[in-house]
């Protein structure tokens, strides 16, 4: 996919209340955005667990938790992998802090209603979205599948929220 229609799939989802996102993360219990109003929420996609380029972006989420926090900001990662999976990857990353959450299934559903999921590969694309504290989109960004997300954009625009 060219850049310019990664840009024009990302404006479009901006300013649109996010879906319903009610995942299991990786110790198994369901977090629902839902229940985060009044936060802002990133939600970090990412195509599969055990890739190296997806293994950088949840780690530069862990490694910068605590100034999510400081922004009244949590950050999730997301992708179609299972929970057991998620569990030995975070533990394998040493990943404390972030929660993985697992849309595996009905499988990448959330990516689906984001319209971020590849039918043909089963996963979803590579993906950065911000709600405001009512849960709209209010920055979406949609990048190449091995380009890593630049997590000082995406705090940036945090600060400028």
């Amino acid at each position: 996919m060219s850049e310019a229609k990664r840009q024009a799939q990302g404006e479009a989802l901006v300013g649109k209340a996010a879906p319903r996102i009610a995942l299991a993360d990786q110790d198994k219990e369901t977090v629902d955005v839902a229940t985060l109003r009044g936060k802002r929420v990133l939600l970090s996609f990412h195509p599969l667990a055990w890739t190296r380029v997806c293994a950088l972006q949840m780690q530069a989420l862990e490694e910068r938790a605590d100034e999510f926090e400081r922004l009244n900001a949590v950050a999730l990662g997301v992708s179609v992998d299972p929970t057991p999976s998620k569990k030995a990857w975070a533990e394998s990353l040493g990943i404390r802090k972030t929660k993985l959450l697992s849309d595996f299934w009905p499988h990448g559903a959330v990516a689906q209603a984001l319209g971020l999921f590849h039918d043909k590969e089963g996963f979803s694309d590579r993906a950065a979205l911000l709600l405001d504290e009512k849960g709209v989109i209010r920055f979406a960004r949609v990048y190449a599948i091995p380009e890593l997300p630049d997590i000082e954009e995406q705090i940036r625009f945090l600060r400028e929220m």
